[in-house]
């Protein structure tokens, strides 16, 4: 069964992809808000805002804000594969244990992988954490800037991304990977998946009134004390526009993620290439410029706009539709087109 548990800035804050369309209408109190910066170890490598709308004691929102914070910061460093710490198990320990054994690890780990073996199964394989060895190789030229992998390196790397090697032990909260040569990537589901987990354990002690914003994972927890929700933006692929926003909804209670081909890319030979990677081709495909995906999860929210960005539009179409009555899904077509399915 799918446990479905699991934008940007607001109050005209910068973002790259979302933020509330209007400020000067909206009559609600400005919030009580607290920055969630690292500078020595970006959580998720981007910088998070926590907002409280409720009107209530500064003391009161130091304290939750303090929990929020504590929490990002823990999820950060359990899902980190590209550092370890100490007295910490992480995916970083688990990537580099491939093929010795399994890893004791946090019963977080256990729960965000079991999830993305579930979201893996639901988007026939778009959303695989397996595809590291393939991930990692973009990483490394896209850290370079100055060309791309080639085909053979690439599909040397492919024949080590099979989740099924990807071992989970529930009771023994132990996770293994059986092929030495493979190694896990949560880009797609590991933020989403850490801000849904924060943000439901408020709403489920009875909190409302708050926001959760952590770089392009915007979670809103219950609505403004008037019952009305925040009204939020898909920002405009191009920057260079007039028109800032292509398309705004109002949230209550919900989250809305986006996947863009303009958030990390580089240029080789006068071609851009993004760093949302196809499991067919392994290539960046450019069949849209962004996908929003607005449903009750962070979690679902952030794993199928990247599934979606990977589909073709007639099977996205398809697949969004046979989740319609949960996904609302906004898509940026190349030309600059903006298509909704709900």
């Amino acid at each position: 069964m799918i446990k479905f548990k699991r934008g940007l800035s607001l109050l005209c804050v910068l973002s790259l992809i979302f933020g509330f369309v209007s400020c000067s209408k909206d009559k609600s109190p400005q919030p009580n808000k607290r920055t969630l910066i690292d500078y020595n170890d970006l959580y998720f490598d981007t910088v998070g805002t926590f907002y409280d709308y409720t009107g209530g004691e500064i003391s009161e929102f130091s304290r939750i804000a303090d929990r929020v914070e504590a929490e990002l910061k823990e999820y950060h460093r359990l899902f980190n594969i590209y550092r370890e710490y100490d007295g910490m198990a992480n995916l970083a320990t688990v990537n580099k244990m491939a093929g010795k054994g399994a890893v004791k690890v946090d019963e977080k780990i256990i729960n965000m992988l079991l999830f993305a073996k579930e979201m893996y199964i639901l988007t026939d394989g778009h959303v695989n954490v397996a595809m590291g060895a393939v991930l990692r190789i973009w990483h490394d030229y896209r850290e370079e800037g100055v060309a791309i992998p080639s085909v053979e390196e690439l599909n040397a790397a492919a024949k080590h991304t099979d989740i099924n090697n990807l071992v989970i032990d529930e009771e023994a909260c132990t996770v293994e990977l059986l092929d030495a040569e493979m190694s896990l990537d949560v880009g797609a589901v590991g933020k989403g998946y850490a801000v849904e987990m924060i943000c439901d354990s408020l709403r489920r002690e009875g909190l409302s009134g708050y926001l959760l914003d952590v770089g392009g994972n915007l979670r809103c927890i219950g609505e403004k004390p008037n019952g009305s929700g925040w009204k939020a933006g898909v920002r405009n692929p191009d920057k260079t526009a007039n028109k800032p926003f292509v398309y705004t909804a109002e949230l209550k209670n919900n989250a809305i993620v986006t996947s863009g081909s303009y958030e990390r890319e580089y240029e080789v030979g006068g071609v851009r290439y993004h760093h949302i990677i196809n499991k067919d081709t392994l290539m960046p495909e450019n069949y849209y410029l962004s996908v929003s995906v607005i449903s009750d999860s962070s979690a679902l929210s952030d794993a199928l706009s990247t599934a979606i960005f990977n589909m073709e539009y007639d099977e996205a179409k398809r697949f969004a539709e046979s989740f319609s009555s949960i996904l609302r899904v906004i898509l940026v077509m190349p030309d600059g087109e903006v298509r909704v399915v709900e």
